[in-house]
């Protein structure tokens, strides 16, 4: 992340994703696959990375190896097998969706996953960052699914919607996106245009 200036002059949070281009390598229709989509790869690898069977998918479009597949629903006639999709698709102004994969955290108590309040800090309560009673007794004799208890935290696949493409510089395959976006740095994340707002 990082910050620009509007014209008003005012600081504006924004995330920096880099947009290497996309290459279409397949077109999926209804009459092969049961429905309508594009795959596209994107994150270019050495061919020794890539297993056979694999490396004969990609030698359909004939485009190159990559690291990531991910496969949109959209009309597979609005590009062409082999195509590239670039940071030129996404203009200022526009609203999009991206999702990826959350920081993690590791094993956690339940006061940093989940927001509880401890018991006193003093010596002699013995109650200090535990979860407490969970309420379960002979009936129902079981901890019931979905209780707020310690845990693995972190590390999920998460969507944050409608931030705003502020910028895009197409000369260095980057768009600015005002906010913040799942994940740490140098990862993938999956960008869509918004459900709520990109009608």
């Amino acid at each position: 992340m990082t910050q620009i200036f509007s014209d008003e002059g005012i600081s504006v949070p924004v995330t920096v994703i880099e947009v290497e281009p996309s290459v279409v390598i397949q077109k999926k229709n209804v009459e092969t696959d049961g429905y309508d989509a594009l795959q596209l790869g994107y994150g270019r690898i050495k061919q020794r990375n890539v297993t056979k069977p694999i490396q004969g998918h990609f030698k359909k479009a004939d485009k190159g190896f990559f690291r990531v597949l991910r496969e949109f629903k959209v009309d597979p006639q609005s590009c062409e097998l082999g195509q590239e999709l670039n940071a030129e698709m996404f203009s200022p102004g526009d609203y999009v969706d991206v999702v990826g994969t959350t920081k993690g955290k590791g094993f956690a108590g339940v006061i940093k996953r989940h927001g509880f309040g401890g018991g006193r800090a003093t010596h002699g309560s013995m109650f200090h960052r535990a979860p407490g009673s969970i309420g379960a007794s002979a009936d129902p004799s079981r901890v019931f699914k979905g209780t707020k208890l310690p845990g693995h935290m972190g590390y999920e696949r998460k969507t944050v919607q409608n931030l705003l493409v502020w910028a895009v510089r197409p000369e260095i395959n980057v768009i600015l996106v005002r906010g913040a976006v799942p994940g740490g740095k140098n990862g993938f994340v999956l960008i869509k245009q918004a459900v709520k707002k990109g009608q």
